[in-house]
């Protein structure tokens, strides 16, 4: 989602006690995403998906960050098979083989906490299991790549080399961002690129990496209702996302599964 008039145009550098607000609402953004898991199957609709994580956010204390954001109307994105993100939850039915993206954002005492993963409803094909595999593991080398130091363009390449080596396509038109106390904030993170480029990572830097990965080509469309991204070639695309901060020696990651779940298409 686009940043949004009032959010802040440079890149903040946050306070050392700033990372407990972000892992507080990290955290209740991955219980979200964990409570949700043991409802993924044939015959559950979308909406039936967002009200369930919309009531949790708000049984814990969080507002739903995406519900009236820019005139979007539910509380979580829910993007099923060749949909890439922004899938608006509503009366599709979820068949046998299916595959879902969940992406929920939390506000948590002014804090912002976002993330998504794959679910599936059965059995996935060969082929979308081994999407969603390669895309977590994408992501998970995008974060070895932060540290005090490293570059963002250090973080697409570890990407964008693993995805193009298993021969699975990065999507460009959509990227990560700086978030903290704003939904959406610089700097805007690519999941392509060259080493040593970009923006030089520094302790307290608070951003989500998000890559979305097709199995054909890399275009996307934007379907008439402003929002839904879909691949050209109608294929396949898988995405998984954490919320990290950049510390002295590395990276922390703020949106780890408490329940162990960090590959939850596996336990479908």
């Amino acid at each position: 989602m686009e940043q949004q008039a009032g959010e802040p145009r440079r890149i903040i550098i946050h306070r050392p006690e700033d990372f407990e607000g972000m892992r507080k609402a990290g955290r209740l953004a991955a219980e979200t995403l964990d409570m949700i898991a043991a409802h993924i199957r044939p015959g559950i609709t979308t909406g039936a998906i967002d009200q369930l994580c919309h009531d949790f956010m708000v049984d814990h204390g969080a507002v739903p960050a995406t519900l009236g954001y820019r005139g979007y109307t539910k509380s979580s994105c829910t993007s099923v098979n060749h949909v890439v993100c922004h899938g608006i939850p509503g009366d599709r039915v979820l068949a046998d083989g299916d595959i879902i993206n969940i992406d929920v954002t939390v506000i948590l005492d002014g804090w912002f906490g976002d993330t998504s993963r794959m679910y599936v409803a059965g059995t996935p094909s060969t082929k979308a299991r081994l999407l969603m595999d390669v895309t977590y593991e994408a992501l998970m080398r995008g974060i070895a790549a932060v540290k005090p130091g490293a570059t963002l363009g250090d973080v697409g390449h570890a990407i964008q080399t693993y995805v193009e080596a298993q021969r699975f396509s990065v999507v460009r038109d959509f990227c990560g961002h700086g978030i903290g106390r704003h939904f959406h904030a610089p700097p805007n993170v690519l999941h392509f690129g060259r080493p040593g480029e970009g923006p030089k990572l520094r302790p307290g830097m608070f951003f989500t990496i998000e890559p979305m990965v097709n199995a054909g080509r890399p275009e996307v469309k934007i379907l008439d209702d402003g929002w839904t991204a879909v691949t050209r070639d109608r294929s396949l695309s898988a995405q998984y996302e954490h919320m990290i901060g950049v510390t002295e020696t590395g990276v922390e990651i703020f949106t780890l599964s408490p329940a162990g779940l960090h590959k939850t298409h596996q336990t479908g």
